[in-house]
């Protein structure tokens, strides 16, 4: 994998040489009956990125092409729609996108203005091809059902002005981790969770101690306790890179099979083009051995959703400073049964930013709901999301029958 600094030059480099192409003018006609004047052109270049998948060891998705369109309310068999088009269609491995590693998935020509809405279009699984699948932890490679909706494409609101004689980059943003979501009986789904991202590249960068590298460690961003954004750090190296956030201050979460949770509370993301460091490799992120325990039960959707997944979330909130997210799953699409597996026992460590390193993690006792104990919150979008109604207590048996019910 490139060091970060050689990620940084190289997607510098992409973004900024843009292709100067000539606004197009008008011509073709007779002296006494010209052609009315070609608009104005710009280019868009589209390329695909990628937070971690939870439980997987590949994660593809075959991509035929990226459509674009000045209206939001645009039907897929409108006129006005441009296109980049990947001929072959291309099979991508999502889980190697993370970090901020891009895959370019190419350019096309069209008029200026202002785009606010992109399709997404996905290859649909025939008969035996696997266009779009997972290859669960340690097993085999298996289909991954897609919605009836990847022939039209997966539609995205956005905000893109492409500028005459200059190219815009648009980068999305796949969460392999919520969108794969189990179906009963080995079966998996695609729920596709795509998000338009800025192409310049910023964020907060470190290392993890190698020696918590076998743990399946996970790093997220996150804001009142919503992940925005997620990376697993580089195997060999510990290096992880949260690419491409929005500036503002961020709540790091770093967490570990049979580890502490490691948490730097405002983490400041000063501009669209500034990393913030928050370790070194001499001086990486420790993550203590923890016992862990964990939370089960089932989400009940009411009216039952054939498009909506439910997420379970088990959070802790520390004294004078942020709630955020530990760990998370899916509800299976059929029985609504989920499972938030490796909770840790242990008091979080915690510390505030500061750019003055290396940083120091307390263990922290949280105050909601208390160490070993978690408050769980259930949502779904277009119902309305639920806290369960007291903090669930793993300290001393795994939690069961943690049962929600969401409703509009």
């Amino acid at each position: 994998m490139k060091t970060l600094t050689t990620r940084l030059a190289l997607a510098t480099t992409s973004i900024c040489a843009a292709t100067a192409l000539l606004a197009c003018g008008g011509g073709g006609g007779g002296a006494g009956n010209p052609a009315p004047p070609l608009p104005s052109m710009g280019t868009l270049s589209a390329a695909l990125t990628d937070a971690p998948a939870c439980g997987f060891d590949a994660v593809n998705v075959t991509v035929s092409k990226v459509r674009v369109h000045q209206s939001a309310a645009a039907a897929d068999t409108d006129s006005g729609w441009s296109e980049v088009v990947l001929s072959p269609a291309r099979k991508i491995n999502l889980l190697g996108l993370t970090n901020g590693v891009l895959d370019t998935l190419g350019q096309t020509s069209l008029p200026a203005g202002r785009y606010t809405q992109i399709r997404l279009v996905l290859d649909a699984n025939t008969g035996t091809a696997l266009a779009n699948s997972v290859v669960p932890t340690g097993g085999a490679e298996v289909t991954l059902d897609t919605p009836s909706a990847v022939t039209s494409g997966i539609k995205l609101n956005a905000d893109v002005e492409v500028l005459a004689g200059q190219r815009a980059d648009l980068v999305l943003d796949f969460d392999a981790c919520k969108s794969v979501l189990t179906k009963g009986n080995g079966k998996y789904a695609l729920k596709p969770v795509v998000k338009v991202i800025p192409a310049a590249v910023n964020g907060i960068a470190g290392f993890v101690a190698t020696s918590a590298l076998s743990s399946k460690v996970m790093v997220s961003a996150q804001q009142n306790g919503v992940v925005i954004s997620s990376t697993v750090p580089n195997p060999t190296t510990g290096e992880f890179f949260l690419a491409r956030l929005a500036p503002g201050n961020y709540d790091v979460v770093i967490t570990g099979e049979g580890r502490a949770a490691s948490v730097v509370g405002a983490v400041p993301v000063a501009s669209t083009t500034s990393t913030t460091a928050l370790s070194t490799a001499a001086l990486p992120i420790a993550m203590p051995l923890a016992i862990t325990g964990s939370i089960a039960g089932t989400v009940t959707m009411t009216p039952a959703s054939a498009t909506e997944a439910a997420y379970v979330a088990a959070k802790q909130t520390f004294a004078s400073g942020p709630t955020v997210t530990i760990k998370y799953a899916g509800a299976d699409l059929l029985s609504g049964a989920y499972s938030i597996t490796n909770l840790p026992l242990a008091a979080p460590g915690y510390t505030v930013y500061s750019a003055t390193l290396p940083l120091v993690f307390v263990p922290t006792l949280t105050t909601t709901p208390g160490t070993g104990k978690y408050r769980v919150d259930a949502a779904a979008a277009g119902y309305t999301a639920k806290t369960y109604a007291t903090p669930v207590d793993i300290s001393a048996a795994n939690a069961t029958g943690i049962n929600f019910t969401l409703v509009p």
